[in-house]
């Protein structure tokens, strides 16, 4: 899978970003999209090659392997990765909107086509909320999914085809639990920025917001 169209989305939106969003960029960027990329997607690979249950009986070890396995971890973390960056679209075509009317109409109509104010600011504060909202989802989805945030070393199943109870084993269940919590650690993280950023955009325009008010009280 290329990744590059998502590496120059997060790169064009950052231009338009807060300094919590600059460091929101770059936690999706290093911390997910490159961990992703260049480790987590290896090392789930061949996860359904190498589940292995003591029983040859046919069928039994894919029926388990899909009961454990409902969706893929490395699937579901790339649809992950794109519904949360996907949002920042709205900001990128919002100032895109802007700067094709002052193209049509020949004129200056912003200080800044860039600048978070006005609509601009509401299309952002919904980016922000999306983004959140997406975190949230997908780790109540894993959580779900998956029965918790672990990987078993050992899984026992009774589903038919198979005879009786075996005992399937998953292939390096330490090594993917210790990316499974870095990532679900960093999604967190990203919770946590996103909530910032909400905040302090939020608490500067309404300050910004009052103050303007109260001095034409005052004139």
């Amino acid at each position: 899978m290329s990744w590059a169209f998502l590496r120059d989305l997060l790169s064009g939106v950052n231009k338009y970003s807060t300094g919590i969003g600059r460091i929101w960029v770059a936690v999706v960027f290093i911390f997910r999209l490159l961990v992703y990329v260049a480790a987590a997607e290896n090392i789930w690979k061949h996860e359904h090659d190498e589940f292995e249950c003591n029983i040859e009986q046919p069928g039994c070890e894919n029926v388990c392997f899909d009961h454990f396995f409902p969706v893929s971890h490395i699937r579901l973390w790339a649809l992950q990765l794109i519904m949360v960056s996907t949002p920042s679209l709205l900001v990128v075509f919002h100032v895109a909107y802007r700067e094709n009317r002052e193209k049509h109409q020949n004129q200056k109509l912003y200080k800044n086509p860039g600048k978070i104010d006005g609509g601009l600011l509401c299309t952002y504060l919904i980016s922000l909320i999306l983004k959140t909202g997406f975190e949230i989802v997908f780790l109540v989805l894993f959580y779900k999914l998956y029965n918790g945030f672990k990987i078993p070393h050992l899984v026992k199943c009774d589903i038919k085809p198979c005879p009786n109870t075996v005992d399937c084993y998953i292939s390096k269940p330490t090594e993917k639990m210790i990316f499974l919590y870095f990532l679900v650690a960093t999604s967190c993280l990203c919770i946590i920025l996103n909530l910032s950023e909400l905040s302090y955009l939020v608490f500067k325009y309404s300050t910004k917001y009052y103050l303007k008010r109260h001095v034409k009280k005052q004139q």
